[in-house]
């Protein structure tokens, strides 16, 4: 009997883990979406007032830079800088070949 009770335990145990793994994760992924969503949105202004036209593609890759960057330094103005920077050496690169 005790060895059903221990077993139990565990398996309460580890259900109780896999769903704060899971919580954490999933809060993750909707934070990167909000803030991905954003971003898109201001790359997209961004290249309209530069009368450019709109590329989902660059949008994405900027993007991603952005969330690459701003979670490694917390900082939303570095992030934006450095990613924009890139983004802008990219497109120069491309239309030289």
């Amino acid at each position: 009997m005790k060895a059903g009770k221990y077993k139990f335990l565990i398996f309460v145990n580890l259900m109780l883990l896999f769903n704060s793994l899971n919580s954490y994760y999933l809060a993750q992924t909707k934070q990167n979406s909000i803030i991905k969503l954003f971003c898109l949105q201001s790359v997209k202004e961004e290249m309209m007032k530069a009368e450019m036209i709109y590329s989902e593609e660059i949008a994405n890759e900027t993007c991603d830079c952005y969330y690459e960057e701003f979670t490694n330094t917390s900082s939303h103005q570095d992030a934006k800088t450095k990613c924009k920077l890139e983004t802008k050496e990219n497109l120069n690169h491309y239309r030289k070949i």
